[in-house]
C-alpha cells in the first residue's frame, strides 16, 4: 500500500519565504554591514553590536525577500528559478506572507533602537528603499542600482552605530558596496534574462545587452578602486592589500567565465555565491589590516 508523501512543515515554507534556507543571500549583505562596523571600531567593534548587526540584517533581508515575493506573486510562477517559492505556488497565502512581513520588520525595528538616534533614523529611511525594490523592476531600466542601495544602508547604519557619524572613509565604502552590488546581482540576473524578457521584467542583465559582462567588470573594478580608497584613508596594514590583490584575481576569473556564451543556469549561481567568500577574504583583510 502506497503512503501519501508528508507535507512540508509551515514553519520551513516560512524559512523558505524569508530565505533563511539559502544562507549565501543573507551573508552577502552581512558582509558590507560587517565590513562596516570593523573599520569604524578600527579591528575591534563592540560584541554586542555585532550581535544587532548580524541579526538586524537576518532581520532586515527577511523582510525584503517577503516584499519581493508579495510583490512578484503572479509573476514568479513563470520563471523558472521562483516559480516554486511560498507564494508564487500558493504553499502560504497572502495573509501569511504579509504577517511574517511586518513581524520581521518589527524585529529589525526593536533591534534598532539598541542604536544610537543617527543610525535608527538611517534605519527607517531604508525601509521604504527595501520594500519598493520589487516595484522598480517594472518601471526602472536597472532596478539592481536600487538594490544596491539599500544594500549601502548596511554600510551607513553599522558605520554610524560605532561612530554615531559618517566619515569620508564611509562614503568610499559605500560606493564599494553600491558597486559590488550590481556586479554580482547583475551576474545574478543573467540565469533569468530569457524569462524576464517574456515577462516585461526590467534587469541590468537586460539593460546592459551584449555588454553586460563588460558593464560587471567596469562595477568590480570600481569596487576595488573604492576599497583602495578606504585603505588609503584609514591607512589599512598590507593584510588588507593581500586581500583586495586576491578579491580583484576573483573578479578577474569571474569575468572571463562570464564570456563564455555556453555556461548553464546554475553557473550564474555559483559565481554569484563566490563573491561571499570574496567578501568573508576582504573581511579578514580589513580586520587585520586594522591591527597591523
Amino acid at each position: 500500500m502506497l503512503t501519501q508523501p508528508q507535507s512540508e512543515p509551515t514553519w520551513k515554507i516560512i524559512l523558505r519565504l524569508l530565505r533563511w534556507d539559502k544562507p549565501a543571500g543573507r551573508l552577502i549583505l552581512m558582509l558590507p554591514a560587517l565590513w562596516a562596523v570593523v573599520l569604524a571600531a578600527r579591528g575591534t567593534p563592540p560584541i554586542p553590536l555585532i550581535g544587532v548587526i548580524v541579526l538586524g540584517t537576518l532581520a532586515t533581508s527577511g523582510a525584503g525577500c517577503v516584499a519581493n515575493d508579495l510583490w512578484d506573486r503572479d509573476i514568479d510562477p513563470q520563471v523558472e528559478r521562483t516559480k516554486s517559492r511560498p507564494l508564487a505556488s500558493r504553499a502560504l497565502s497572502v495573509k501569511t506572507g504579509i504577517a511574517v512581513g511586518v513581524l520581521t520588520l518589527f524585529c529589525a525595528a526593536g533591534l534598532a533602537w539598541y542604536l544610537n538616534p543617527f543610525t535608527f533614523a538611517l534605519c527607517v529611511a531604508a525601509v521604504p528603499v527595501i520594500l519598493l525594490y520589487p516595484a522598480a523592476k517594472r518601471v526602472f531600466p536597472v532596478p539592481q542600482l536600487v538594490l544596491s542601495i539599500a544594500w549601502g544602508f548596511a554600510v551607513l547604519i553599522s558605520w554610524s552605530a560605532v561612530t554615531g557619524n559618517l566619515q569620508p572613509a564611509t562614503w568610499w565604502l559605500w560606493g564599494a558596496t553600491v558597486l559590488w552590488t550590481l556586479g554580482f546581482d547583475t551576474i545574478y540576473a543573467m540565469s533569468d534574462r530569457e524569462d524576464d524578457r517574456k515577462i516585461g521584467i526590467n534587469s541590468s542583465a537586460l539593460f546592459f545587452g551584449d555588454a553586460v559582462v563588460g558593464a560587471i567588470a567596469v562595477f568590480f573594478a570600481g569596487t576595488v578602486a573604492c576599497l583602495a580608497a578606504v585603505g588609503v584613508a584609514m591607512g589599512l596594514g598590507w593584510s588588507f592589500w593581500v586581500a583586495l590583490a586576491a578579491a580583484f584575481g576573483g573578479w578577474t576569473w569571474q569575468v572571463w567565465r562570464l564570456r563564455h556564451d555556453d555556461l548553464p543556469r546554475s553557473a550564474y549561481g555559483e559565481l554569484f555565491g563566490q563573491n561571499v567568500w570574496i567578501g568573508f577574504l576582504l573581511l579578514l583583510g580589513m580586520t587585520l589590516g586594522c591591527w597591523v
